[in-house]
């Protein structure tokens, strides 16, 4: 079982944003920028492409409602999807507000309290049940 699995069964807290029966969006604990997500899918795949089609383009499906959750919540031009998938033998999907391509490094990461994060997951979650 994967970290990510554990995350979204409840075993290790979380800043949950969205769910569902399939899908699980979390902030993540390393952010690059403030309302950074992840996205994962509740059923173990290591590499996303290797997801059966219908279950990938379910996968898009929900992260794109919590990509519209996250603009709302937090307006930016954009939120950017990355899928780099090397760290956590799970498929996932980050989403990260951005207002240019440089709001995007891997290598700096930014600092952001419990109670900071505990608001802006809330804020994201709100945002995304309004919309279903």
């Amino acid at each position: 079982m994967t970290i990510f699995s554990k995350i979204a069964a409840g075993e290790i807290p979380s800043y949950k944003c969205a769910e569902n029966d399939k899908f699980y969006a979390f902030l993540d604990i390393n952010p690059v920028g403030k309302a950074h997500t992840l996205v994962i899918p509740r059923q173990e795949t290591d590499y996303i492409f290797d997801m059966p089609d219908d279950e990938l383009a379910a996968f898009q499906i929900f992260a794109k409602k919590v990509a519209r959750a996250i603009k709302t919540a937090f307006p930016c031009k954009k939120v950017a999807q990355i899928v780099l998938g090397l760290e956590v033998a799970h498929a996932h999907i980050h989403l990260i507000p951005i207002n240019s391509e440089a709001d995007i490094n891997f290598g700096k990461h930014i600092s952001i309290t419990a109670e900071e994060q505990k608001d802006i997951a809330a804020k994201i979650n709100a945002a995304f049940l309004a919309q279903t």
